[in-house]
Parts: C-alpha cells; sequence; structure tokens
C-alpha cells in the first residue's frame, strides 16, 4: 500500500498561497484593505453620519451590511489564502448597498439615503473587485505563466 503526501505539500499549494501573500504584502493591497474596512465602517454607521437613523429598515440594513463588509474586506491580510473568494461577497454587499434603498420596504427612498448608498455601494463594489483582481495579477498560477511567456517553453523548430 502507498502512501501519499497530505495535499499541504502539493506544490501548486504552496504556489497559491505565495502568491497570495505577495498580492497582500504590496501596498497596494493593503491600501485596498485599509479603504474596505473604513468603508464598511462608515456603511454601519451612515444611517447616524448622514442623519436618516429614523427610517430603521434601511438603517439596521445598513448596519449589517456595513459590518459584513468590514469582516469580508478585514480578514484579508491575515488570511488571504482562505478568503480571497470573500471578495466577491463584497463585491455582492456593494451591489446591494446600491440598490437596497429601493427594495428595503417602507419608504426609504429619500435623497439623503439614495445618494449615500449609491456612492458608499460604488465605493465597496470598485474595492471588492479591485481585492478579487489582486490574486490575478500578483503573478503566477498555470495560467498566468502561460500569458506570460513563462512556463514550459514550446517545441523549437528548426530553419
Amino acid at each position: 500500500m502507498t502512501t501519499h503526501p497530505s495535499i499541504e505539500q502539493h506544490p501548486d499549494l504552496a504556489e497559491m498561497r505565495s502568491r497570495f501573500e505577495r498580492a497582500t504584502s504590496t501596498p497596494r493591497g493593503q491600501a485596498i484593505e485599509t479603504l474596505g474596512l473604513l468603508t464598511g465602517l462608515y456603511l454601519a454607521a451612515s444611517p447616524w453620519i448622514a442623519g436618516f437613523s429614523g427610517l430603521t429598515a434601511l438603517a439596521v440594513c445598513n448596519l449589517i451590511t456595513g459590518i459584513a463588509y468590514a469582516l469580508c474586506m478585514g480578514g484579508f491580510g491575515s488570511a488571504y489564502e482562505r478568503t480571497h473568494a470573500m471578495a466577491w461577497a463584497a463585491c455582492a454587499i456593494g451591489a446591494w448597498t446600491i440598490i437596497s434603498p429601493w427594495v428595503v420596504a417602507g419608504n426609504v427612498d429619500t435623497t439623503r439615503t439614495v445618494v449615500n448608498n449609491v456612492i458608499v455601494g460604488a465605493v465597496a463594489l470598485v474595492l471588492g473587485l479591485a481585492m478579487a483582481a489582486a490574486a490575478g495579477r500578483s503573478g503566477g498560477g498555470a495560467r498566468g505563466r502561460g500569458a506570460r511567456g513563462g512556463g514550459t517553453p514550446g517545441p523549437v523548430r528548426e530553419p
């Protein structure tokens, strides 16, 4: 009976971890994470900052989505290889934030709520997309090597 090494020792997994670590260790990755955390905290507090806390359905919605967004974007620095898929959840939260004044129950689509949520939702969506794209740009994987001309060379043609 043969024994196989654990998946933790697989070279592709080690390469993926180092690629994700490179993505978040750059100043750009750290800036995206910090801005995402601040965006989530503002979204959670925005009903009281922008002055629509009396519209309780939207206030609670913004509080919950803001906390969720901050948790999604704030977890990247320490464990990006396990949480990079949450960048897409952060994008969904950003999109929800944009449409929530019209979707949440009650008449909450005032100018103040719409402007606040559209701006914060657009920022959240862009930051989520930037974080999702960070891993792809940081280098590697079989797709990345082949697209850049690296990796295994093709056949050499003799003249």
